[in-house]
């Protein structure tokens, strides 16, 4: 894994090429990410009502 490796970052480096490993800027920001959305905690039902006899 060294500079004749073209998977590399050193690699890349070497052969001045660019690609995943050696990017050739900063990647854009991603736009319209919708936010997380947490859920309303849910109460308790009561218990029913037992009937007296």
């Amino acid at each position: 894994m060294g500079k004749g490796d073209r998977k590399t970052r050193r690699g890349k480096t070497y052969r001045g090429s660019y690609g995943n490993t050696r990017a050739h800027g900063a990647a854009p920001a991603v736009v319209g990410t919708k936010e997380t959305v947490t859920k309303p905690v849910a109460a308790k039902k009561a218990a029913p009502k037992k009937k007296s006899a």
